[in-house]
């Protein structure tokens, strides 16, 4: 699976099986369903989710919080557009550990 599957995919009813769930908080997002992302990564730990959160917060427009998220990401907030971090988290994803 690459990008360009993942982005088609938001027109499926269902995410694509076996992504796990940091891509499947990506995938609700894509499709509109911010709460059902936010649900899906808000209690996890690990860096990666902590940029999903940022970045949902950022999206939020809840700019203080996602700064907390993004120094707990170990990153800055990006002057990026939401669409193209979105793409970012994605592709940042995919190729972990290649």
């Amino acid at each position: 699976m690459d990008i360009s599957f993942f982005k088609q995919s938001l027109a499926l009813p269902k995410p694509p099986a076996g992504i796990g769930v940091h891509l499947e908080s990506l995938w609700e997002d894509g499709r509109g369903n911010w709460d059902r992302s936010h649900q899906l990564i808000q209690d996890l730990n690990d860096t990666d989710a902590a940029w999903i959160h940022a970045y949902l917060h950022r999206k939020e427009g809840d700019i203080w919080n996602a700064d907390y998220w993004y120094s707990r990401a170990k990153r800055k907030r990006p002057n990026s557009s939401l669409e193209e971090e979105w793409e970012e988290i994605v592709d940042a994803l995919f190729n972990k550990g290649k």
